[in-house]
């Protein structure tokens, strides 16, 4: 069977109703992005034997009760994209506030709005959980640290959004604005 191999980065190289410098950013920042997510998807599968199983005795933004693999799931998240120069604040179910990327790190053109482990409620079930996010374009000006309102756009604002499902195998599905991928 002969077939072509395609890539997540080819993929995105490929995707001709985004602009070529757009195409670049994203792709970088898309790819700090999986990265994390690989990170959490290897904890998820082997949470019983890392003791990072149970609640966190916290409450999150939602109101919603903190699983241990929530925080590991948000720190993962955050610290592997705070840095990486392509996004200018985040935001996430398990902050009541923006979070901004830190002091003398450099600031990008993106929003990353993420819900680091949806469904953590069924971890003790081994039932699917997953991480959310969706990816805007910074709307401040002046190169700083991006703001609340950055954060605050409407849905057709979006550069990319999806979700990401582990379990015994893990999926990404993503969407770029023109059709669904997984």
């Amino acid at each position: 069977m002969s077939g072509r191999i395609v890539t997540l980065t080819s993929h995105l190289r490929e995707q001709e109703h985004l602009s070529a410098e757009v195409r670049t950013k994203f792709i970088d920042l898309f790819h700090d992005f999986c990265h994390a997510c690989k990170a959490i998807s290897h904890e998820v599968n082997r949470a019983g034997l890392a003791g990072i199983l149970g609640r966190a005795d916290v409450t999150n933004a939602s109101g919603d009760e903190v699983q241990a693999l929530d925080l590991f799931s948000h720190d993962v998240l955050v610290r592997g994209m705070e840095t990486g120069g392509h996004l200018c604040v985040m935001g996430s179910e398990e902050c009541p506030d923006a979070i901004p990327v830190p002091e003398g790190a450099p600031c990008g053109d993106y929003v990353l709005l993420f819900d680091p482990l949806d469904g953590s409620s069924n971890i003790d079930y081994n039932v699917s959980i997953g991480t959310i996010f969706s990816i805007i374009p910074r709307q401040s000006t002046g190169g700083g640290p991006g703001t609340i309102e950055d954060c605050l756009q409407p849905g057709s604002a979006q550069v990319a959004a999806g979700y990401v499902l582990y379990g015994s195998s893990t999926m990404l599905i993503l969407t770029t604005g023109n059709g669904v991928d997984g």
